[in-house]
C-alpha cells in the first residue's frame, strides 16, 4: 500500500465519519480514475433500501459515466472492504482495484465485540465473490480510526 493509498483512505474514513454524524452506519468510499477522485459516496442506507451501500452507489455511477476501458482502470478507495454485495457489483461493472481500510474480518469481529447484530449475507472477503479483483487492505493505523467510529456507532445505537 502506498502513501497516496493512505491518503485516499483517509478521505474515506471522512466520509465514513460524515455518514455517521449524517445518522447512518459509518461508511465511505471514493472512485479514483487516472488521477482524479471523480465520485464519492456516503453509506445512506435507510428507508427500506439496504442496498445504499457507497460501493454499490459507485459501481452503478461507474457504469453509467466512465466507460469500460476507464473503470477498470479506476481504483475505489472504502473505508471497510465490501461486503459480498457490492463485491459482486464492483466485479459485474468491470472495475479495477479495491483499497480498503479495515478488513471484512475486523468488521466482523467488531460488531459482535460491540453487540450489533450481524447483517442478513454471509460476511466474505472480495476474492471470495469476486476473485479477480485486486485488492489492498487493511491499514492498520486507519482501522482503529474505522473501529473507533463504529464504537460511536453502537453507542448511539443502544442509546448510551
Amino acid at each position: 500500500m502506498s502513501a497516496d493509498d493512505h491518503t485516499y483512505l483517509a478521505r474515506c474514513v471522512e466520509l465514513a465519519a460524515r455518514a455517521l454524524d449524517l445518522g447512518h452506519e459509518p461508511f465511505g468510499s471514493l472512485l479514483l480514475a487516472g488521477d482524479a477522485i471523480v465520485a464519492e459516496a456516503i453509506n445512506e442506507v435507510g428507508g427500506g433500501d439496504a442496498t445504499q451501500h457507497p460501493e454499490f452507489e459507485l459501481a452503478r455511477w461507474a457504469a453509467g459515466n466512465l466507460p469500460a476501458d476507464r473503470r477498470a482502470e479506476a481504483t475505489v478507495y472504502t473505508s471497510a472492504e465490501h461486503c459480498p454485495m457490492c463485491s459482486a457489483a464492483h466485479a459485474w461493472v468491470g472495475l479495477g482495484r479495491i483499497v480498503y481500510a479495515s478488513s471484512t474480518t475486523q468488521l466482523t469481529a467488531w460488531r459482535a465485540e460491540l453487540g450489533l447484530p450481524s447483517g442478513p449475507v454471509r460476511p466474505l472477503p472480495i476474492n471470495e465473490v469476486a476473485p479477480g479483483i485486486p485488492v489492498a487492505g487493511p491499514d492498520p493505523e486507519l482501522a482503529d480510526q474505522v473501529r473507533r467510529l463504529h464504537v460511536r456507532h453502537a453507542e448511539r445505537s443502544r442509546g448510551d
